[in-house]
């Protein structure tokens, strides 16, 4: 059975055509008008439309949006980076496509892909992931199944309080894990720490021009690769909230794997060895019992594509 997947971020929509074992066969792109509600939406139509008369065998159309969805899973309901307020998106595409479409969270969407086909593929019962980018989101599927809540808006991981009163988040709460260990948590503890002790920031005043508000996440990748002490402190900063996150998610929801994922993972050790030494110390009083092992996400800039694919075969 082939199906459609159609990833739509802020900058571009990306589509393609799987098969039930994961294999992309094809695949388009055009660019997002993100400041154009109606023009995104029938971007979506033309990506989806082109594959399904290239593949006449597809059977339905899944779509994966960085928005929150209502529980029914047909209406965009808000979208941060688009245009979109209240629109009726899945019942759009479906008439002007000609078939039936799943809409889901991109989040969502990105943790189906790493449970099928990524880091969680040998898991049959549940999965917890957290996407770190430069803010984090999270996906759960429990009992074999994606957990949307009673809403539809289950998994904003990013949102659970890491420090009582601590740094303002932009969804109104003090202290939230965004703060504290996503690809902003990490700019502004390299910055920081840049500004306290340059010495041991050589490398990142170099690749900044000296300005320690021009530190890029890039840089700060760069540098740590290189030795860079401060550098090194921001990732072991934000490996440790996350850890600590790891670890709160393991005991809430005994997951059989949790999987961490988004373009911070690119660092690979630099992210992932504080993170799992902190998960472990958080959980050092249960070693009785099995926990989840953390493990980085596998399938990259394809999981929007393959989790929203997959999730249309299963309607």
């Amino acid at each position: 059975m082939l199906t459609i997947g159609v990833d739509v971020g802020g900058t571009k929509v990306a589509g393609g055509v799987v098969d039930d074992h994961g294999k992309v066969l094809a695949s388009n792109r055009k660019p997002t008008p993100a400041d154009d509600q109606a023009g995104t939406r029938d971007t979506i139509v033309e990506v989806a439309a082109e594959l399904a008369r290239d593949f006449p065998e597809v059977t339905a159309v899944g779509i994966g949006a960085a928005a929150w969805i209502d529980a029914a899973g047909s209406t965009v309901l808000f979208a941060p980076n688009l245009a979109w307020r209240d629109e009726p998106l899945r019942d759009y595409v479906t008439k002007a496509v000609g078939l039936p479409t799943v809409l889901e969270n991109d989040a969502n969407v990105a943790a189906w892909a790493e449970f099928r086909y990524g880091a969680a593929r040998q898991a049959d019962d549940s999965m917890v992931m957290i996407t770190v980018g430069t803010g984090i989101g999270g996906g759960i599927v429990l009992n074999g199944a994606l957990w949307r809540g009673a809403n539809g808006i289950a998994g904003e991981l990013g949102h659970i309080q890491s420090v009582a009163d601590g740094h303002p988040c932009g969804c109104g709460r003090l202290g939230c894990l965004e703060q504290y260990a996503s690809g902003n948590a990490l700019v502004r503890f390299a910055r920081a720490g840049a500004r306290q002790e340059p010495d041991r920031a050589a490398l990142l005043l170099e690749l900044s021009g000296g300005d320690p508000l021009a530190i890029t996440g890039r840089q700060i990748t760069e540098a740590a690769q290189h030795g860079d002490g401060v550098a090194r402190d921001a990732f072991a900063q934000i490996g440790y909230w996350l850890g600590v996150a790891m670890a709160d998610l393991a005991q809430s929801f005994d997951p059989q794997v949790l999987v961490v994922g988004g373009g911070v993972i690119d660092a690979g050790d630099l992210l992932m060895g504080p993170t799992v030494r902190a998960y472990h110390d958080q959980l050092a009083q249960r070693d009785r019992f099995p926990v989840a092992d953390i493990r980085a996400a596998e399938t990259g800039n394809t999981a929007g594509v393959l989790g929203a694919a997959d999730l249309a075969r299963r309607m």
